[in-house]
């Protein structure tokens, strides 16, 4: 990984700010959840552009000539259109070559490491030198502003990673799980070929609770998510770390865990007794960003770490699928500008 770069909409959304808590329930969300504040994009702002201003700063940063780019992944729920795929109109947008492998990923919380690995997958076959990873979303987006259970997790980001093959580079040690038969428990039920949107699917319904939306939003079944969350990727981290003799004392510098909630978080650092000096979060300030969740992280939490030498670092993620992973590898030194605004 020779570099990675983030960027955020300037606008900031405070968890008192949203009409549908009170404050004494915002104080309750804030202290529980996690989450005080978000970041989230102006309506004619997408993951694209987010994600593109994020791969412009770290290209700068790096140096690299655009002409050298042979791979292209968008990670993303939320891609400019349904079709042409994302990838392609970035392909265009960065004046990159017209050989270019260009690929959209629609994986959700666990892109990031979806996107390293396919990415890192193809640099091994030799053919090709360089990928760019551009993940990121605009997730409130997909829900209704009504739903009450989803509209304060999200914030909106867009991420790049570099990736340059390096023959004598650590070894990327991942290990993926899917559970197919929960999918429901995080999806959108209308809007696509099983489900086509109908004059039906915008018609909303009052669920209780706050919660008002119509077929065509994405909905989270809460009680469902936190079960697969805390036990199913903490599990499954445990049996990696035994796998790979991984001492978390002695062997991993940090600890990534995909920035779900605050609860969901703690959860999994303690069922692995992870060092809490070890867990950075960010999750406060910028609230659930999907994909994005990790490369932010390094970004916001540990840019002077990566920038100064070679960090070891643990990564697990979880989400739409539903799928789980995790990952083991050392990054660094690397390129990091500052976090950007759109």
């Amino acid at each position: 990984m020779a570099g990675v770069a983030a960027c955020v909409p300037e606008n900031v959304v405070a968890t008192s700010d949203i009409d549908l808590f009170s404050a004494e329930e915002a104080e309750v969300f804030n202290n529980t959840v996690g989450i005080k504040r978000r970041h989230l994009a102006a309506e004619d702002v997408c993951a694209s552009d987010m994600c593109q201003k994020a791969a412009d700063a770290l290209l700068a940063e790096l140096g690299w000539e655009r002409e050298s780019i042979d791979v292209l992944i968008f990670e993303s729920v939320t891609g400019d259109y349904k079709t042409p795929p994302t990838s392609c109109i970035l392909q265009d947008r960065m004046g990159l070559p017209e050989t270019t492998f260009c690929l959209d990923m629609p994986m959700g919380c666990c892109g990031c490491l979806y996107a390293i690995t396919v990415g890192s997958n193809l640099l091994t076959t030799g053919n090709v030198r360089r990928a760019l990873l551009l993940i990121g979303d605009t997730a409130l987006r997909m829900g209704s502003m009504k739903d009450k259970s989803r509209v304060p997790l999200f914030g909106d980001c867009g991420t790049a990673i570099a990736l340059e093959y390096d023959p004598q580079a650590p070894e990327i040690v991942v290990d993926f799980h899917t559970l197919g038969k929960g999918y429901q428990a995080l999806m959108t039920p209308h809007g696509g070929f099983r489900h086509p949107a109908t004059p039906e699917s915008f018609v909303e319904e009052d669920f209780g609770n706050g919660i008002v939306r119509a077929p065509i939003h994405t909905l989270i079944n809460g009680m469902d998510v936190f079960a697969f969350a805390i036990s199913r990727p903490p599990k499954s981290v445990a049996q990696f770390m035994a796998d790979e003799e991984i001492d978390r004392e002695k062997d991993v510098d940090y600890f990534l865990i995909h920035q779900a909630n605050k609860m969901i978080v703690d959860r999994v650092v303690k069922k692995l007794k992870l060092p809490l000096d070890k867990v950075p979060y960010n999750l406060e300030e910028y609230g659930n960003l999907g994909g994005a969740s990790l490369p932010s992280l390094m970004v916001t939490r540990l840019r002077d770490q990566l920038t100064s030498g070679p960090q070891r670092l643990l990564m697990s993620s979880f989400g739409l699928g539903l799928s789980w992973g995790t990952m083991s590898a050392t990054f660094g030194p690397m390129a990091i500008p500052p976090l950007q605004y759109i």
